[in-house]
């Protein structure tokens, strides 16, 4: 259920308005370049949101503006998200998460913003707090069919729309799409694109997300940062590129993060972070069911964690299949030997490791380790 919404929205701006409006201030009417900086609104579509179970908040944009991940996205681990667009005042995104680190809610760091901006008029922005409390505000000077709507943990915005629809199908495909906040957000945008977007047309799309140590080694919260500053269909290629870090990447965040809190016995957090690495690789071989470096990167997670090493093995000998040149899949293979005992064995899939690829060092001691694990066995 959708909490009341603060709609903006308009047919559009008269020309007699959009006129007095370029006299008066120098901003450019409509979202036409301006005669003395070449600098157009950002005419766009946006969701803000957050995933309170998962510590996650993230911002998902599309425009016919260059590089709109470069204005438009804001966010902090447990603080909240912001977009900020249309005549965009990049310093609001800033403004809005500090607002909220002080301790104000979304609707109230919105109304700090607007009693302090004198040109609230032709801003639209966005935001989610870390509690999930939303605020949106479309000004009515806004360029097109310009408006947002707000529910429970997210707030939607555009401006230069084809209608109404857009908005409104965003928030319901966010509402009714499963699994993390990644992949709602990107059926969001990819449902307000579908349904007409921004009537100019499409050129850039981001999304970003903020997770606590989810940068990366750990260092800061850029869980997420992928930008398309240029392309015919950057919607698509934006899914592209998600997916292709949500297969590398990802499930190493998610297992660092696992194994940190299991290290202060917060089990139920490390079985939450553990089941997304599973997840991220399952999907993966879902999308791409001849990939061996998906299979082998699941049964190397099972077999680093001491678990489900059956099932390891069985993604590792069809990985083996499908590439039997791999000497990374048969260092799998030697470590789950390994892991059950199997010292002799372990040893010979490393040495078909190394002779794979001779003069790497890594391999040359997984082979002296398996040696050192027999020596010892054979004196006790």
């Amino acid at each position: 259920m959708w909490m009341p919404r603060a709609w903006s929205g308009q047919a559009g701006t008269t020309a007699v308005l959009g006129v007095i409006l370029l006299l008066a201030t120098g901003i450019p009417a409509r979202g036409a370049p301006s005669p003395r900086t070449g600098e157009t609104s950002i005419c766009t579509f946006s969701i803000v949101a957050v995933d309170s179970l998962q510590g996650e908040w993230g911002v998902a944009v599309a425009s016919r503006f260059l590089a709109v991940g470069s204005v438009v996205p804001w966010a902090q681990a447990g603080v909240g998200a912001a977009a900020t667009q249309a005549l965009a005042n990049a310093s609001l995104g800033s403004r809005a998460l500090t607002l909220l680190s002080r301790g104000r809610t979304a609707p109230e760091a919105l109304e700090f913003l607007l009693r302090t901006d004198d040109r609230r008029d032709v801003h639209q922005v966005g935001i989610v707090d870390g509690a999930g409390r939303a605020a949106t505000h479309t000004g009515t000077l806004c360029d097109g069919w310009a408006g947002g709507v707000r529910g429970a943990g997210f707030c939607v915005q555009g401006n230069a729309l084809v209608g109404e629809d857009v908005v409104e199908l965003m928030a319901e495909t966010f509402q009714t799409t499963s699994g993390s906040l990644a992949e709602r957000l990107l059926a969001a945008l990819a449902a307000g694109d579908g349904a007409g977007g921004d009537r100019r047309g499409r050129q850039s799309a981001a999304l970003l997300i903020a997770k606590a140590r989810g940068g990366y080694l750990g260092e800061g919260d850029r869980y997420v940062d992928l930008r398309v500053d240029d392309a015919k269909q950057p919607v698509e290629e934006l899914r592209r590129l998600y997916d292709l870090l949500a297969t590398t990447r990802l499930p190493a965040v998610h297992a660092r993060l696992g194994d940190e809190a299991l290290a202060v016995s917060d089990r139920a957090a490390a079985e939450r972070e553990y089941a997304r690495v599973v997840k991220l690789y399952r999907d993966g071989m879902a999308r791409h069911p001849e990939s061996a470096p998906l299979r082998n990167g699941l049964a190397w997670f099972y077999v680093q964690h001491r678990v489900n090493l059956d099932e390891a093995n069985a993604l590792v000998t069809e990985a083996l299949r499908l590439d039997p040149g791999s000497w990374e899949i048969r260092d799998t293979l030697a470590q789950i030997h390994f892991t059950r005992g199997q010292f002799d064995q372990a040893r010979a899939e490393a040495q078909r490791a190394l002779a794979l690829d001779p003069d790497n060092a890594y391999l040359k001691r997984q082979v002296a380790r398996f040696e050192t694990a027999i020596a010892e066995r054979e004196r006790r």
